[in-house]
């Protein structure tokens, strides 16, 4: 398996700085966001744009929903040495700062 590059501590810090409602988790090898909509319907379409651009950049997060709530964590499985940040999760954050 090709390993992604791993982001650094400084590249790291860049990423949290520019997506403050991000919360770094798992000893700094994920990040973690959770959404509120006003409905399922809502929710549910927001996470079906997530799928979208999910698979355009074949980069998937890992998710939980329960109704009107989802909770996405963004980790690269096969950064570094055992998985971790990365530039992937970075576009990620991203795209997904642009629907919310």
């Amino acid at each position: 398996m090709s390993r992604v590059p791993e982001l650094t501590d400084a590249e790291r810090a860049e990423l949290l700085a520019a997506f403050p409602d991000w919360n770094e988790v798992r000893d700094g090898k994920a990040i973690f966001r959770k959404f509120e909509f006003a409905d399922f319907s809502q929710a549910w379409g927001f996470m079906n744009r997530v799928a979208l651009i999910a698979e355009s950049q074949d980069h998937h997060p890992e998710w939980f929903n329960v109704y009107n709530k989802v909770e996405i964590t963004l980790t690269t499985h096969d950064a570094g040495e055992s998985g971790g940040l990365s530039a992937r999760d970075a576009a990620m954050a991203k795209a997904i700062a642009e629907l919310a």
